[in-house]
């Protein structure tokens, strides 16, 4: 399968208790992160899915490395990892996943990549996966178009559309690239900002009201990810309309989004990771790619920003939080 024949998470994890088999010492996964440690509902997703391999929780430790937005660290620590043997490393998003891959070719490495696998380098084939590595693919990353439009549909009077991009990220300028051909198309403007780090999102968004951006997309990266409160207040700030490429944005309080589930995907990776633990091969496992995308719309913040969401959009919404 090629990258057209297809459209990320996590886990942050603290360790379990170690309470596990008598006289036996817990597995250890190794769990990279490009952003900040996950959410708690996105580490219990994780879990949820080990258990469901059937790995139980006290069979198991986890060891945290998580760059915090920084992704020149994120060699060094998965360095780090593999020094301490661990039975599987679980790897946060696409820059972290490449940062596992290069650290290790023996331990085996479940990513959650929300690009393409093939074309940004993870494997090869998405049936038979290479060597160690296998994973979940949201691929947040080839929807900006799609987000536009439900951004322009929510806001039709909307002239000048903006895009928030994380430069260290692989995946930024062809994000950046796909939502300008989507606003040409549409006969409005874009304008790309870029933040990669918390200060730097600040100042973004104060660029973002300066220029009088009407509308903005917030393209898929992990640190963002980790920052959606910080994201979300600033649009609210700001009095700005913003679609997000996941709904855990939308549950905490932003207006819309549309992606696959992220907390789905987490559990998807704790199955493999958990099967992995229990003998099955990366090459085994094909990479897993989204099976249903989600349309989740926020009716507090769209009455706070003075919008109407119209019928149509109510109709698509796989969620509407009032």
């Amino acid at each position: 399968m090629r990258r057209r024949e297809f459209i990320t998470l996590f886990g942050g994890a603290v360790g379990w208790p170690v309470v596990g088999r008598a006289q036996q010492p817990p597995t250890v996964i190794g769990f990279l992160h490009q952003g900040s440690r996950e959410l708690p509902a996105l580490s219990n997703a994780f879990r949820k899915g080990l258990s469901q391999a059937g790995v139980a929780a006290g069979a198991v430790t986890i060891e945290d490395r998580a760059a915090d937005g920084h992704y020149d660290r994120l060699p060094a620590l998965a360095a780090e990892l593999v020094t301490l043997r661990p039975a599987v490393i679980v790897a946060n998003y696409l820059p972290a996943a490449l940062a596992a891959k290069s650290a290790t070719q023996t331990i085996p490495i479940v990513f959650l990549s929300g690009s393409d696998p093939i074309g940004s380098g993870l494997v090869s084939s998405i049936n038979r996966p290479d060597g160690n590595i296998t994973g979940i693919a949201p691929m947040f990353t080839l929807l900006g178009s799609k987000n536009l439009e439900l951004l322009h549909e929510l806001v039709p009077k909307a002239t000048v559309f903006g895009a928030l991009a994380k430069p260290s990220n692989p995946n930024a300028e062809h994000q950046v690239k796909d939502l300008q051909t989507a606003t040409r198309a549409l006969g409005q403007e874009l304008v790309a900002f870029y933040a990669d780090d918390e200060p730097q999102i600040d100042a973004s968004f104060a660029a973002i009201d300066e220029r009088r951006v009407d509308a903005l997309v917030i393209t898929a990266d992990g640190f963002f990810f980790s920052q959606q409160d910080q994201i979300i207040g600033l649009a609210a700030r700001y009095h700005l309309p913003v679609i997000y490429p996941a709904s855990q944005f939308v549950t905490a309080g932003g207006l819309m989004s549309y992606g696959a589930n992220v907390s789905d995907a987490f559990r998807q990776t704790g199955i493999y990771a958990g099967k992995i633990i229990q003998g099955a091969k990366p090459a085994d496992l094909p990479v897993q790619l989204p099976t249903k995308l989600e349309f989740a719309v926020n009716l507090a913040t769209a009455k706070a920003l003075g919008l109407e969401v119209p019928a149509t959009l109510l109709a698509l919404a796989d969620q509407v939080t009032e």
